[in-house]
């Protein structure tokens, strides 16, 4: 039996509950449910509850803990030589008996000739997990066995049972909302005891202003190559330079297609245009680096040769039209609904004071509808601020401080992607930078947000 068979296990459990606490309440009610305090799917639900909740929380739990029980059991079970290494090689050698005990699994109970200490150790683990696995089950299946009996006893016509299933939706909603804040908050922190770290290696101030980006870290005096810069402008340069580009395709057609199907389009023409742009949001980013690299960016640089310029086979150029084509969706489908959502009464209001359709749309429906739309291009600049396929294929990985775009260029999802590829060290200043790349990033990403709220209340205020 494996977790997913006792987690839908205990759902059969919770299903069965449900309909014995649904019954109970109708049995009890005389078949009137007029008489019951909750409808019979409140007490049903009742029921549910109680043989789901404890149940789950106890596999949660028991996932949560078990790792660390069982390693400790397994090495308390070594022989003292084993026991007696040190953190790092008791780690390592715990590992390996991981793997022993994987591949005994895949390829059966054969020793090939492995260390004692290594077989011992894998045959204990193998044990563990099975009687783990075991004792979860027993355990799960009988706190919702216990938990059915114990609902379905409490059943009664005058029970309050909407209150209490309500009640604990609610309770689950808020640890919820609680769980993601948290989470958010364990994000930044984890970025920020990073970044301190790798200011304590490079001063800030070379990190913000520098002007160079070199983050290969000499190993030896006498090292080509490494100089080890760790000048952060070139790369925001970059992805300000590309996201501009892409914002510049996304934002007008994408808004111009969202007037046109919510104003103009007919009911046919909307059923099956929106449902064709927005399937551009579904492509793989991995088919759009593709496409960049192998059609578009071929393409900027002939034309730049044909028109006397001097165009990288990687550029800038190449990398936001691609990305701005990704992100036309999430400005036209927010947009369009929002323009959708501004109440006939103002465009009715405005064709009886003898406006045009088109002067509706630009003196009542965008405004109306800013809010939303300030909304949409924030969401559509936060993801191309985000994208790293595109650029990769598309764009390079060379830092340069250049407004040209049809130059190579990178990012800082690019660079941050780079420097914790392979096996790293998180002591060293190269790999520390990805999280200074991080919090900063976070940081612009709130500054954005906090312009966008300040705007959208500004408008809101005025039109509402």
């Amino acid at each position: 039996m494996s977790h997913s068979v006792i987690v839908i296990t205990i759902l059969a459990i919770a299903m069965v509950g449900f309909r014995m606490g649904r019954g109970r309440a109708l049995t009890l009610a005389g078949g009137q449910a007029r008489s019951l305090n909750s409808l019979p799917a409140y007490h049903g639900g009742y029921v549910l509850l109680w043989c789901a909740l404890p149940a789950l929380m106890l596999v949660l739990a028991w996932l949560a803990l078990e790792p660390a029980a069982v390693r400790w059991l397994v090495l308390s079970g070594l022989p003292d030589g084993a026991r007696s290494l040190s953190a790092e090689r008791l780690d390592l050698f715990y590992d390996k008996i991981l793997a022993f005990a994987s591949l005994r699994n895949g390829i059966g109970n054969g020793t090939g000739g492995a260390d004692a200490s290594l077989v011992g150790g894998a045959e204990h683990y193998q044990r563990l997990k099975q009687l783990s696995l075991f004792a979860l089950a027993v355990g799960s299946i009988a706190i919702a066995g216990t938990g059915l009996i114990f609902a379905w006893n409490r059943i009664t016509p005058a029970f309050p049972a909407r209150r209490v299933v309500e009640g604990c939706i609610r309770a689950m909603l808020v640890v919820s909302s609680a769980l993601a804040i948290f989470t958010t908050i364990g994000i930044v922190l984890s970025l920020l005891f990073e970044t301190i770290r790798f200011f304590e290696k490079v001063p800030i101030a070379d990190f913000l202003f520098g002007l160079k980006w070199s983050p290969q870290m000499a190993l030896r005096a006498d090292q080509v190559g490494s100089s080890g810069a760790f000048g952060a402008v070139p790369i925001f340069a970059g992805t300000l330079l590309i996201s501009l580009i892409a914002m510049a395709v996304a934002v007008p057609i994408g808004l111009m297609s969202a007037i046109y199907l919510s104003e103009y389009a007919g009911r046919n023409a909307r059923a099956v245009l929106k449902p064709m742009l927005e399937i551009l949001a579904g492509i793989p980013t991995v088919v759009y680096g593709f496409f960049a690299a192998l059609t578009v960016a071929p393409l900027v640089r002939d034309l730049g040769t044909f028109l006397g310029l001097d165009v990288a086979s990687e550029s800038a150029l190449a990398a936001g039209l691609v990305m701005g084509i990704m992100i036309i969706p999430f400005v036209s489908s927010l947009s369009d609904d929002v323009i959708n959502a501004v109440p006939v009464a103002l465009r009715e209001g405005a064709y009886g004071l003898g406006a045009t359709k088109s002067e509706t749309i630009l003196r009542v429906v965008l405004p109306a509808a800013l809010p939303g739309i300030v909304g949409s291009i924030l969401l559509a600049m936060s993801r191309a601020i985000g994208e790293t396929m595109i650029v990769v294929m598309a764009a390079g990985l060379a830092a340069n401080l250049t407004a040209n775009p049809f130059a190579a260029v990178t990012t800082v999802t690019v660079q941050i992607v780079t420097l914790l590829v392979g096996d790293q060290e998180f002591d060293s200043a190269k790999t520390l930078a990805a999280f200074a790349l991080g919090l900063v990033l976070f940081a612009i990403t709130l500054g954005l947000n906090i312009i966008a709220l300040m705007t959208v209340r500004k408008y809101r205020e005025k039109y509402d």
